[in-house]
């Protein structure tokens, strides 16, 4: 059977020369699927594994039927949820578009809006950015959204986990209703279902695998670990023992056990890792991405932050040196490897507390990660770290009992039912004040004789 190309969807020849030089010349399959529903002006949720392929699902489609607006204000809206994704999906475009007059601009927060505000003075055709920042921008005026006429919903799983249902409700009522959406996630969950019921009409479902499916080209391995510490010294180990960890992406749960991590590890191979999270500077986490994907720096330690649609190429092994709570959220974290047809390896640390959300990821896959033997020669540390220690419970605790039905009301003790008979002042009788002043002329007269 006959592949089918890019070429077979007529797209321009500009965007096809500069897939071309890309060595893009056949489509994934999401991106298969994808074209020919978008190309027909209806609203459309593509649901797809990360890792496949979907900003060009959506973006080659758009970028077929897109025209250029005189009026200077966007034609195109693409909101993704971090500002990470707004460099890389910002990058794409221009990269797409270098051959016809776009214009297109990033948006993200954390950085001063007096300046972003300047990026609009010679029009936007694109405008790709975070819910939080775009709306901001449109309540100054400095963008109008009146003329978007296709508005596309990148990571729309991970938007609402990051809370913002409520900044996509005034972005959507600040556009026209006639306007085509294009909604991408990776899982669909009960709120993506509920924001779809609201807002959207009828929507082409694109569905390229089940929700928690794995990517089948990612060997996952296991290993039981007795706690924080000890998984240090098992990395170190698989560092200093196997070259093949050339290029590493190691997630942990935190920001304080991703910076402890670090410091650990900056100590045992100086100036080979970086860590990234959300207290990073943006200069500094860009930064740090560039040196990992130019692979000036062996890893990266990393929260969550780096687990959606980030497209680091050639990444050889993703590490959860934590296991994640949301059994979701290690499917895309083993996404980063394994990307674009190529193989790649998962290993996670798993202590015993962990086991249980290990199983609850093996039951979402419907797959068995593979157990490895923990090496005979890496030491076991017992010191724990603060978040694995067990809570004190104070011995002889005193809790006071309430009799049934007695509420806030109880009887008093045996000590304090005596009656109070009071000082002395009580015990006998009270001087009476005289009441008038006869009366207490009488009284000073009767002193004075005595």
């Amino acid at each position: 059977m006959e592949k089918i190309t890019f070429a077979d969807f007529e797209l321009p020849e500009k965007i096809l020369d500069v897939l071309a030089d890309q060595n893009l010349f056949e489509p994934t399959p999401i991106q298969e699927k994808s074209l020919k529903p978008i190309l027909s002006g209806r609203d459309v949720m593509g649901i797809a594994q990360t890792g496949t392929g979907k900003t060009l699902a959506y973006l080659l489609p758009v970028l077929k039927t897109w025209k250029y607006n005189k009026n200077g204000n966007p034609t195109v809206v693409i909101l993704v949820p971090t500002r990470e994704l707004v460099v890389q999906v910002t990058e794409i475009v221009k990269n797409l578009t270098q051959n016809i007059t776009a214009r297109v601009v990033g948006i993200y927060g954390g950085v001063n809006i007096k300046t972003q505000k300047l990026l609009f003075d010679n029009g936007c055709d694109i405008l790709v950015g975070t819910p939080g920042r775009i709306m901001d921008l449109a309540i100054d005026n400095a963008i109008s959204l009146k003329e978007v006429q296709k508005l596309v919903v990148d990571e729309f799983d991970e938007m609402l986990n990051l809370g913002f249902k409520v900044q996509l409700a005034n972005i959507f009522t600040m556009m026209r209703e006639k306007r085509q959406n294009i909604l991408f996630s990776a899982t669909m969950t009960e709120a993506v279902d509920a924001v779809l019921e609201e807002y959207f009409a009828n929507p082409i479902e694109i569905s390229l695998a089940k929700s928690g499916t794995p990517l089948e080209k990612i060997e996952q391995i296991s290993f039981k670990v007795e706690n924080f510490n000890t998984k240090i010294n098992l990395l170190e180990h698989l560092l200093k023992t196997d070259t093949d960890f050339s290029k590493v992406l190691i997630f942990c749960n935190n920001k304080k056990n991703a910076d402890y991590l670090y410091t650990k590890i900056d100590e045992l191979f100086p100036d080979e890792f970086d860590v990234i999270h959300s207290n990073k500077s943006q200069n500094y986490r860009l930064n740090a991405m560039r040196n990992f994907e130019a692979q000036k720096v062996r890893g990266l330690i990393t929260t969550d932050i780096m687990a959606r649609g980030l497209d680091i190429s050639d990444i050889t092994h993703v590490i959860n040196f934590e296991i994640p709570e949301v059994p979701e959220q290690y499917i895309h974290r083993i996404g980063r490897t394994g990307r674009a047809d190529k193989n790649g390896i998962s290993i996670s640390f798993v202590t015993k507390k962990e086991e249980t959300l290990l199983l609850d990821i093996e039951l979402l896959m419907d797959k068995e990660l593979k157990l490895k033997d923990f090496p005979s020669e890496v030491k076991v540390n017992p010191v724990k770290i603060a978040s694995e220690k067990e809570t004190v419970v104070m011995k002889n605790a005193h809790t006071v009992k309430l009799e049934e039905g007695g509420g806030a009301f109880h009887e008093k003790k045996d000590k304090n039912k005596k009656i109070n008979l009071g000082g002395p002042t009580k015990r006998n009788p009270p001087k009476t004040k005289p009441t008038n002043r006869a009366q207490a002329k009488a009284k000073s007269k009767a002193k004075r004789k005595k």
